[in-house]
């Protein structure tokens, strides 16, 4: 054998499947296989969304309640819903921060603008939804966020099958006669003068028969008052100054019950608190605001038309309009405090801030 004809080294073979190292042998297959089939038991074991009802036992049918939101959970593949009944102590904020620690997706408030006050409280801070089931007299956000007041089916429908929008929130810390201090959240509206009084003096069980006719008495007693509550207020980094006022009002959103815009321009997600004060100088001055907020806000401004007639938001003399961040106030005396439509007491001084899009709220599909 010459040395040309010496064997020379085997010619790489292409590897095959059948080769052990493959990446397709069958050891690796099983192994991938296994892995899939892991991932998918992972998936399948995810736990459906779960919600927690707090309700006021007093102002719901929980029998009629459970039964609807039961059968809505179930049409939307969620869990097991938990429910936490309200007290006279704590109207629903404890419950809430309950709900967010047994680890919640949404937490429903099913009772009156108290019940919804506190449950916003206690959600602050935390990326759980707030369902609303209007159940009390004024109804206030839901109105505001124009859902479902009187359907209950579809107001447990919404807070299923709804989509979330995140909204502002209204911080108020108030100091009362004794010094003592206290944080408080609202979602509507906060103030002293025509509503805190007719609040304060309005008897709950006739509200509770005749809706917001029962303020009546207490509108009239109070608009014969005057402009007497003295402060110093100021708004953002403006000076403070001394005024006589009838009313203050501090908002979020501006549709009250009544079909009353009082803010026309107020918006829930704007990052800004609305504010309104009334200094009617009698009867003409009443006149004065009774024409801004029925005619203009609420007949022109509910149209294209009337917008552009009415202009920017204007103040008038016995009305004023202003925007801000923060609001300082404080009392000569002290003044009956209302948020969102009920009474906090007296206060002598208060300050409110806005907390931006601090809250998401469940709102209609199509909004």
């Amino acid at each position: 054998m010459t040395r040309s004809e010496e064997p020379g080294p085997e010619p790489a073979r292409p590897r095959t499947s059948a080769d052990p190292d493959s990446s397709t042998s069958p050891e690796h297959a099983a192994s991938a296989t296994a892995e899939q089939v892991r991932e998918a038991d992972t998936r399948e074991e995810k736990p459906p969304p779960r919600a927690a009802v707090v309700y006021n036992p007093t102002k719901v049918d929980l029998e009629v309640l459970r039964a609807t939101v039961d059968a809505a959970a179930e049409e939307a593949s969620w869990g097991e819903t938990s429910w936490i009944e309200t007290t006279a102590d704590d109207p629903g904020e404890a419950m809430a921060r309950q709900a967010v620690e047994q680890g919640v997706d949404m937490v429903i408030a099913a009772g009156g603008d108290g019940t919804v006050r506190a449950v916003t409280q206690g959600l602050i801070g935390s990326d759980v939804a707030l369902g609303l089931l209007p159940s009390g007299t004024g109804n206030l956000l839901a109105r505001n966020l124009d859902l479902e007041l009187k359907d209950l089916s579809q107001a447990v429908s919404t807070a299923f099958a709804g989509h979330d929008r995140s909204i502002d929130v209204g911080m108020a810390r108030i100091r009362r006669k004794d010094g003592s201090e206290e944080e408080l959240a609202f979602v509507v509206l906060a103030g002293l003068g025509l509503d805190a009084q007719m609040i304060e003096h309005t008897d709950e069980e006739l509200k509770k028969k005749i809706g917001w006719l029962a303020y009546a008495r207490a509108i009239a007693n109070a608009v014969r008052g005057g402009n007497r509550i003295r402060m110093r207020i100021g708004v953002d980094a403006e000076p403070q100054r001394t005024r006589n006022m009838h009313t203050l009002l501090i908002g979020n959103c501006g549709n009250l019950p009544g079909n009353i815009v009082l803010l026309p321009e107020a918006t829930l997600d704007d990052g800004k608190l609305d504010i309104v004060a009334l200094r009617p100088d009698g009867f003409f001055g009443w006149l004065q605001i009774w024409s801004k907020v029925v005619v203009e806000n609420y007949v022109l401004h509910r149209t294209e038309v009337g917008r552009r007639l009415q202009g920017a938001q204007k103040s008038v003399r016995a009305l004023r309009y202003l925007t801000g961040k923060k609001v300082i106030v404080a009392l000569r005396h002290p003044e009956p405090f209302e948020l969102d439509g009920d009474g906090y007491g007296e206060v002598t001084a208060f300050q409110i801030e806005v907390l931006p899009r601090s809250l998401r709220v469940r709102v209609r599909p199509t909004d």
